[in-house]
């Protein structure tokens, strides 16, 4: 303790609490009155929201319908609004992928949408021939969401069904293998589905199924590379088409024609394994 300090008295602990108590009560009081202040300010007619101004994507929603969902959601002005309860509102209508909300003073609120693109219908599953356990569409994204299938249907898209997690890894690989049908739309994959134990299997828009077997995304496209323009050829040379093919041997294929039975010469040929192709 130095000299100085040693010169100041020691005030009682009464007057210290007093004077403790004195200061916690300004500063309570000064939080209240700035709080009704804040209160009073938004509720001045000057700061009411004058315009809604949605932009973007409204290709599957009309703005009737996005206004009469959102504006409920539009309590207080300006300055009190939550843009968060907002912005929830926007993504809680169908088809709206996500919502940016903002403030642009004096008075208008802007909405910027981004809609789904649905790019195939999503069965949630655990295997084949199990139901599914939800009926849905898969984004651009990879992304499962919900809304009304009827306005699809007609849209040609293509069916997906895997275990719940598997959307990016279905959705790469039906891509990469429609890049190699070209424009044979009779070999286009309207269907893939994976397994639970990991098997693929694709349905072609000619009805014909694929069993693709396991592997990586290389092992299947390599495997089915030198599987289609060999088993095409094979169908022309019958003058027929593919009924079904099974990839899973280790040295070639299966390959089942349309109208070709068993018991016939071309049959037996054609339905038991198809050495591949040295390139």
């Amino acid at each position: 303790m130095n000299a100085a300090d040693a010169l100041q008295p020691t005030l009682p602990s009464d007057i210290r609490w007093t004077q403790w108590a004195t200061r916690a009560l300004m500063v309570l009081a000064l939080g209240v009155g700035l709080m009704w202040a804040l209160v009073a300010l938004g509720q001045r007619p000057g700061l009411a929201w004058r315009q809604l101004l949605i932009e973007g994507d409204v290709a599957r929603n009309s703005l009737a319908t996005l206004r009469a969902n959102a504006l409920p959601q539009i309590k207080g002005n300006f300055l009190s609004t939550d843009l968060r309860n907002v912005r929830a509102a926007f993504e809680g209508v169908p088809w709206v992928r996500r919502a940016e909300v903002r403030r642009v003073w004096p008075g208008q609120l802007r909405v910027r949408l981004q809609e789904h693109r649905a790019v195939a219908f999503w069965d949630g599953r655990g295997d084949w021939g199990e139901p599914p356990l939800e009926r849905a569409l898969l984004n651009s994204h990879a992304e499962v969401f919900h809304a009304n299938l009827g306005e699809v249907e007609d849209d040609g898209l293509p069916q997906f069904a895997g275990p719940n997690g598997s959307e990016a890894q279905v959705l790469a690989l039906w891509q990469a293998l429609s890049g190699l049908a070209g424009r044979d739309e009779r070999v286009a994959i309207t269907r893939l589905e994976l397994s639970g134990r990991g098997s693929w299997r694709a349905t072609w828009a000619s009805g014909a199924t694929v069993d693709l077997g396991r592997g990586s995304a290389d092992e299947l496209l390599a495997r089915y590379r030198a599987f289609l323009p060999h088993a095409l050829a094979v169908a022309r040379r019958f003058n027929t088409q593919v009924q079904s093919a099974d990839l899973r041997h280790p040295d070639g294929y299966a390959l089942r024609l349309v109208g070709i039975g068993t018991q016939q010469t071309p049959a037996k040929a054609a339905n038991k394994p198809i050495p591949k192709r040295k390139p």
